[in-house]
């Protein structure tokens, strides 16, 4: 029996690759952290989005707090072990009746880690039912090895990059992971998985955390970046840290810095690109 997950279902992770759904955030914590986040698009009229919903951590109090959780580390440690970074995050907000969509993909295509041991939490702060665009995944996929990605140049794609496996599966297959507000699904990094457009009548909001385990080795190119949240750093990527206060000045240069070495790095041969400003204020 781990911290927080049973024999079972760290078994359940090992053969299929997906585990869900974990209860992780009490109602009032579901409430204030989209409070802050529905306050923040109000202030600047639009849908959080880039480059405010990556690496959201280095910016915002409520992504700080769910990054350290204790209940989600404790799943995440029951997985990959005591020493865990944090290697990206990304909001994915889908608005009622937007067309939005995620294709099939593998998450660590474009992440240059080794050995690929890296743990998505996927904490919806709404519900995400099949009718509101939820994750279906390939069950036991993560087995399968790296599949060929393409770039898909669709302007609905919610991947910046649009990575895709194109001509292996199609809407038929998956298996979906529904979840109620404060629950999260965890899924390994080789692990198939898309999402449809938002069909129901409210948001689905859900925080994608990237855990890896500390002594995973950086082969990608620029070096990369990664915040200790648990246990020992490992020395194998330059240490991020939260600057200043929530939305200074500071912290949007160093989240700009961090970023702009992150899609340099993720994007090295990318066949599309889409705009994105990091600049230091927003």
């Amino acid at each position: 029996m781990g911290k927080r997950l049973t024999d079972a279902e760290v078994r359940q992770y090992e053969d299929e690759g997906f585990l869900h759904p974990v209860s992780v955030l009490t109602n009032a914590e579901v409430a204030a952290s989209r409070g802050e986040i529905e306050a923040f698009e109000a202030r600047t009229g639009k849908t959080l989005d880039y480059p405010e919903k990556s690496k959201s951590y280095l910016l915002f109090d409520w992504a700080d707090r769910l990054v350290r959780h204790p209940a989600i580390l404790d799943a995440v440690e029951d997985l990959i072990g005591p020493d865990i970074m944090v290697y990206h995050t990304t909001m994915w907000i889908k608005d009622p009746g937007t067309p939005q969509y995620i294709l099939w993909h593998q998450d660590g295509t474009y992440f240059y880690l080794d050995p690929a041991l890296h743990v998505t939490a996927w904490v919806a702060l709404s519900g995400a039912g099949v009718e509101a665009g939820c994750m279906h995944v390939l069950p036991g996929s993560h087995k399968l090895g790296q599949f060929d990605h393409q770039d898909d140049p669709g302007e609905n794609n919610l991947i910046l990059r649009g990575q895709a496996i194109f001509g292996e599966f199609d809407d038929e297959h998956g298996a979906p992971m529904a979840l109620r507000a404060g629950e999260m699904s965890l899924h390994h990094t080789n692990l198939v998985h898309c999402s449809r457009p938002n069909l129901a009548p409210g948001r689905r909001l859900g925080y994608g955390i990237s855990y890896i385990p500390a002594q995973v080795r950086d082969v990608g190119q620029p070096r990369g970046s990664a915040m200790l949240v648990r246990g020992r750093d490992h020395g194998n990527f330059v240490p991020e840290q939260r600057m200043g206060a929530a939305l200074s000045a500071e912290a949007y240069a160093n989240h700009a810095r961090l970023m702009t070495d992150f899609r340099a790095r993720q994007d090295s041969g990318a066949a599309i690109g889409r705009d994105v400003s990091y600049s230091e204020v927003s």
